[in-house]
């Protein structure tokens, strides 16, 4: 498997506080069968600034460490990036980078409260210049919980969507977990990855997650194509096959649109 979303580089942000836990981080996703990592580091959130150079230093040293211990992990270099005005400059410029700085895909994490009125424009600018936005653990954002139809929106203007693992076994609560089934059954969600940010509390582990979306699915084969094929394609800087998304009209709207 391929975890496409990961903080396992060590003091660079809230995800591993030090190289011990980012070895025991690498030994448990190995443990699950991951194979490969993308190392997302948060930036551009008003906390955190992790520029592209530095990231890829960062997963490079890591790499060698993986090496020296003989854990057989690839890290890739990545970074979630917080939904900003101007972010085509931004990325152009190095301040945040592209999965596998392959300037073709980019995890895009928006406000946990809020959808910012600008979203159309940025996914807008992003694809007419090559970039396809991964939009992360949307789930886990108030809005969208009650309103399905925007995600379906943000898909259809050519947005991926990433929903994490701890999601779908439960971990971060019976709501998130609702949201995350309907999303599935809507076929808007192309990506499973850990969003791993410990060993313990935020494991790297995807195995049981994909096992419980395949029930969803009613299709293991789907399920799995959401931890391999597709990060995979999405690695390589490659088009990415998707299903017809489905069309939910909610009859309860808890918050109006923002966009």
């Amino acid at each position: 498997m391929i975890d496409l979303h990961c903080h396992i580089l060590p003091n660079i942000d809230d995800g591993s506080q030090s190289l011990s836990q980012s070895l025991t981080m690498a030994r448990c996703a190995v443990k699950d069968g991951i194979h490969s990592i993308v190392a997302t580091p948060h930036t551009l959130n008003g906390v955190y600034t992790n520029p592209a150079e530095e990231v890829a230093t960062h997963v490079a040293n890591l790499q060698e460490v993986f090496s020296k211990n003989n854990i057989q992990l690839q890290l890739y270099p990545g970074a979630e990036v917080q939904l900003c005005p101007n972010m085509l400059e931004r990325i152009n410029s190095g301040e945040a980078g592209t999965i596998n700085n392959s300037g073709k895909y980019l995890l895009l994490e928006l406000p946990s409260q809020t959808i910012p009125k600008g979203i159309k424009d940025e996914i807008f600018t992003l694809k007419l210049n090559g970039i396809t936005p991964i939009v992360t653990h949307p789930e886990r954002n108030s809005i969208i919980q009650h309103d399905p139809d925007i995600l379906y929106e943000l898909v259809n203007r050519g947005a991926l969507v990433q929903i994490t693992a701890m999601s779908l076994t439960g971990e971060f609560g019976e709501f998130v977990k609702q949201a995350v089934e309907m999303m599935l059954k809507q076929r808007v969600v192309h990506v499973i990855a850990s969003d791993a940010h410990s060993h313990d509390n935020r494991p790297p582990v995807l195995s049981h997650a994909v096992e419980i979306a395949a029930k969803i699915l009613g299709s293991s084969e789907e399920a799995k194509y959401m931890v391999n094929d597709t990060p995979a394609a999405i690695l390589s800087g490659d088009i990415v096959e998707i299903p017809e998304p489905v069309h939910y009209n909610s009859k309860h709207r808890f918050f109006t649109k923002f966009f």
